[in-house]
């Protein structure tokens, strides 16, 4: 079948205009190097309580069984890096630098869309499915693949442009491209996320247990927090960003000029008594179009109350 060298080009150039930091491409082939990896993660139990992450493995290791006829997969890259710091005042909650903005997953998907639309306007027999972040599609190895750049041994995917601080998504087509080839782990020997992890998610390189995970467990965990982990929270009430904060490569980190990721004032650092606080209006008010939604009133003022007893109890 003929590669596509125009098209490719051109899909390119448009998904800068479009505003995202990298694109590449690369087949979609089985995967099965990674594949394996997850099986195994999936039988020590390090999805937790992600049950849908164990449902049909077999999809998320070859793409044709949720796309039949599937050739490429476009990969993207958004950087969402802004230069606000957490103010450091003992009385505050800490929240994940990704969720300071808008829902990426909305961002992402309408340029998607309007990429996509692109496509079809150049080549209108291609089609396409988009990806942020849903369904059996594992954007870190695709994006990997795509040359875009590597997995860290946080699991992060890690690009010596913007460093881990970029939001992922794809398009899946069913037609061929000029792939691009995936650059090497550059992580050597360096070991600074797996130190500075306070719960020791990161059970070796390239291995995180979600049920210690800070970031797993203040956003996708329900109920009360394992007894081994909770007094360890280092006041972060949603996500948790410190294997991020320490790796090297995010000394390249570029502050992106996405208006849609500038920190809202109530996301950056709320205190601990506002979050107890708050009405179901207000976190509604407060958390439209945002992140922070997912883990909902009652799961931020349990991530808040961990914090408040760490406080009052340290040990």
């Amino acid at each position: 079948m003929k590669v596509e060298h125009s098209l490719s080009q051109q899909i390119r150039s448009k998904a800068l205009d479009l505003g995202f930091s990298k694109v590449g491409f690369t087949p979609a082939d089985r995967l099965e190097r990674e594949g394996q990896h997850l099986l195994t993660w999936l039988e020590q139990g390090y999805h937790a309580s992600m049950a849908w992450m164990a449902k049909e493995p077999e999809k998320r290791v070859d793409l044709h069984r949720i796309v039949p006829g599937v050739r490429s997969v476009v990969s993207v890259a958004l950087n969402y890096y802004t230069e606000f710091k957490h103010d450091g005042r003992p009385d505050a909650g800490k929240i994940s630098r990704y969720a300071w903005g808008d829902d990426y997953h909305l961002v992402l998907t309408d340029r998607l869309e309007r990429l996509l639309k692109e496509i079809q306007t150049i080549q209108p027999s291609v089609n396409g499915k988009i990806y942020v972040d849903t369904g059996p599609v594992m954007e870190k190895v695709w994006a990997a693949r795509a040359g875009l750049g590597w997995q860290g041994k946080h699991t992060n995917l890690i690009t010596k442009e913007f460093g881990s601080w970029v939001f992922l998504g794809e398009i899946l087509l069913d037609v061929e491209l000029e792939y691009d080839t995936p650059v090497e782990d550059a992580c050597g020997t360096c070991t600074a996320c797996i130190d500075a992890c306070p719960t020791q998610a990161i059970v070796q390189p390239y291995v995180v247990d979600s049920n210690k995970c800070i970031s797993y467990l203040t956003i996708e965990h329900r109920g009360e927090f394992p007894a081994d982990v909770s007094g360890r929270f280092e006041q972060w009430i949603y996500g948790c960003d410190i294997c991020q904060d320490v790796c090297p490569w995010n000394r390249f980190q570029q502050p992106t000029d996405d208006k849609s990721f500038q920190p809202r004032d109530w996301n950056k650092s709320p205190t601990i008594d506002k979050i107890l606080a708050l009405t179901k209006e207000e976190f509604t008010n407060h958390f439209r179009k945002s992140p922070i939604k997912r883990t909902k009133r009652d799961g931020l003022k349990r991530n808040a109350m961990a914090v408040r007893r760490q406080q009052l109890n340290p040990s």
